[in-house]
């Protein structure tokens, strides 16, 4: 080969392979569960329908580092919920209507370059949860029914809900509840062990924690709206759904796919038979999308 020829394989080898780098999805999710689960579903999603590298970075970390991940284009798109983006990104609150909330985190994010696809189908929320024999023998109901218990209750947590406007300090706008201890704050994953082994009363999860529908827990209404709505959403760069065709169809594909109960087995095929993630996130696609 002479040195012509050479220096032309050499150069369209180094294209394909920029090529290749500027084709790459990087897919992020935040450290929980529930959010891994729908990094590793949308990323495989996107291998299915697009057959392009895809880079998983999940379990990145609490909201604001996934968010600002996005932003320093380390990540060109992560799950997350309506309501978070409302309260911690814009800074916003008293909207308790699913589709204003998501109308003008669309309108506020669009000014950042990014772009909300239309909601999964479900809604993750916090779940201020006692054990049932507790809220069948002080008859709770409701967050209200709690207000008024004279006995109060200790409050196991993570370290978002404590920390971010629209968890604990949205409940205590709304409520009136006797707090008997200073608040554990732990990992997500130990809260319903933390509760049914009476370390504390009442925990703060979420509604699509797969423990909900296995352990003997009341989830109590939010009877006052303290809480935002919780829509899951895919967040995406704008410029990454420009540059690689076929990309938002093949993520719409998935709006409206995911039910409420359908994430809480999910969450708990992961947490509580251990299944590994990818397994479970393949068995929903082949399910929702065959």
């Amino acid at each position: 080969m002479d040195r012509k020829t050479f220096l032309g394989c050499l150069s369209a080898l180094l294209l394909a392979g920029c090529s290749q780098r500027r084709r790459r999805i990087v897919v992020g999710s935040k450290n929980f569960t529930e959010q891994i689960i729908l990094g590793e579903i949308i990323a495989q999603q996107i291998e299915n329908r697009l057959h392009v590298p895809v880079e998983r970075k999940l379990d990145l970390g609490g909201m604001l580092l996934a968010h600002q991940a996005l932003l320093a284009k380390e990540i060109d798109l992560y799950p997350e919920y309506t309501g978070t983006a409302f309260a911690n990104i814009l800074k916003s609150s008293g909207v308790t209507d699913p589709a204003i909330v998501l109308e003008r985190v669309r309108a506020e994010y669009a000014r950042m370059s990014l772009d909300w696809l239309d909601p999964l189908g479900f809604e993750s929320s916090f779940a201020m949860t006692v054990r049932g024999e507790d809220a069948r023998s002080r008859h709770l109901e409701t967050l209200s029914d709690a207000s008024a218990d004279p006995a109060g209750f200790s409050l196991g947590c993570g370290y978002e809900f404590l920390t971010h406007p629209d968890g604990f300090a949205a409940l205590n706008s709304k409520y009136s509840i006797k707090w008997t201890a200073a608040e554990k704050t732990m990992d997500l994953g130990l809260l319903y062990r933390a509760l049914a082994g009476r370390q504390v009363s009442m925990v703060a999860g979420n509604t699509t924690d797969g423990a909900l529908s296995k352990l003997d827990m009341r989830v109590l209404k939010d009877d006052k709206h303290a809480f935002p709505p919780y829509q899951a959403c895919i967040v995406a760069r704008a410029d990454t759904l420009a540059q690689n065709p076929g990309l938002r169809q093949a993520l719409a594909e998935l709006s409206g796919k995911i039910t409420d109960d359908q994430m809480r087995g999910m969450n708990y095929a992961v947490d509580g038979e251990h299944r590994p993630i990818r397994e479970v996130a393949k068995e929903f696609l082949q399910r929702a999308l065959r």
